[in-house]
């Protein structure tokens, strides 16, 4: 699958958070977890480091689409 970014990932996630693209390709192409998100979105989930990626994507003729991308702790997301 190709993967693109939008301009908002571009600069939200890869600049000003710092999340390396190799980091955020990996959580699309080896998933731990996939979720259903707003608007017909995808969230790929990866254990990265005791953090939890979460990469917010859609899907559209082979082609990944990373609208945005974020670590926050694995226990919010987590089943309990």
């Amino acid at each position: 699958m190709e993967i693109k970014y939008t301009a908002y990932a571009e600069e939200n996630a890869v600049k000003d958070r710092g999340i390396s693209k190799r980091v955020i390709e990996d959580a699309l192409q080896n998933p731990d977890d996939v979720m259903e998100g707003k608007k017909g979105r995808k969230i790929a989930h990866k254990l990265v480091k005791q953090k939890l990626l979460r990469v917010v994507y859609e899907e559209e003729a082979k082609t990944y689409i990373v609208v945005t991308a974020y670590y926050t702790s694995p226990q919010r997301y987590t089943k309990r």
